[in-house]
């Protein structure tokens, strides 16, 4: 029987099971693919908490993840895009693809390059498109001084590279281990904690101009601070800081595209766009993968590779 990540009932980290699971059957429109890598996300962290009941509530037993790369192995009817063999990038909304076997709608997939490895592939979905909607939403352009915050982890590495291709400066809140990482992409790195403001105001004569906020804890009040206008700054994770502030939340359900993830693929298996990957663990070890994801202080992302 494939083995899937389960947990029965809202928890820590502790509640995460790896147990087997009757084999998942295409269906109309779907097929089912045998996973490689699947990227795990700290929403998935505040899913399991319960923290996001009132908007995703779970059903027990409940799966975990949205990301997802592999090889297809069972065709369902009404699919005639993809074959028995064919190697994908894509997503499932079910929580299913941290598992060995996960049913996908065909429309959810773009063909993996081999120039794209397969724990990026795994991993490229939800912090790709996050990263891709906060870029979008806030504008950024030429001409344009962005902040990202969080800089060096999933969504924020590929944040710094997104606005940057797209023309503008952009400055990376980050620890100092990563700054010459993210002046190799094209950053400048800031040390966050105590003085992060005038530290980004002696890196920024001419202000700033958008201010993109994926850790949290504060950098919402922080960019206002700044003088940044609220349609210019984008968090895809303090949502009670939006909402108190009026500033945008524009994230991953925004980019939630086949054609997006494709664009960032390309870019990938092109030498353009670099996705660094923090770890690696087996699908047995998913309790140790999240320990890990928890500490908030990895470059890129963690990755399960079933």
């Amino acid at each position: 029987m494939p083995l899937a990540v389960q947990f029965d009932e809202y928890g820590d980290i502790d509640v995460l099971e790896v147990r087997d699971v009757a084999r998942p059957q295409p269906g109309p429109g779907e097929v089912l693919v045998r996973v490689r890598a699947a990227g795990i996300n700290p929403g998935e962290n505040a899913i399991r908490s319960g923290a996001f009941h009132e908007m995703w509530p779970a059903s027990f037993p409940s799966g975990q993840g949205s990301d997802l790369a592999g090889r297809i192995e069972e065709v369902g009817a009404d699919v005639s895009t993809w074959a028995v063999g064919d190697e994908v990038i894509g997503w499932v909304d079910t929580r299913s693809s941290q598992a060995e076997l996960a049913v996908v709608p065909a429309e959810h997939l773009v063909a993996r390059d081999p120039g794209v490895p397969w724990e990026v592939a795994g991993a490229l979905f939800v912090a790709g498109t996050t990263a891709h909607a906060a870029v979008d939403a806030v504008g950024a352009g030429p001409g344009d001084t962005v902040v990202v915050a969080g800089a060096a982890g999933g969504v924020g590495s590929i944040a710094v590279q997104l606005a940057r291709r797209a023309g503008a400066t952009v400055i990376g809140l980050a620890s100092e281990a990563n700054h010459a990482w993210l002046a190799d992409h094209g950053g400048t790195g800031v040390a966050y904690g105590d003085g992060v403001a005038d530290r980004i105001r002696a890196a920024t004569p001419g202000g700033v101009d958008a201010f993109v906020d994926t850790f949290g804890n504060g950098y919402v009040d922080l960019a206002l601070e700044l003088g940044v206008a609220k349609d210019r700054i984008d968090t895809v994770i303090d949502f009670a800081a939006a909402a108190r502030t009026g500033v945008r939340t524009a994230g991953n359900a925004d980019s939630a595209r086949a054609e997006v993830v494709d664009d960032l693929a390309t870019l990938v298996a092109a030498g353009e766009l670099d996705v660094p990957v923090a770890a690696t663990y087996p699908l047995t070890e998913v309790r140790a993968a999240y320990r890990r994801l928890m500490q908030r202080h990895g470059r890129g992302k963690i990755v399960l590779l079933p």
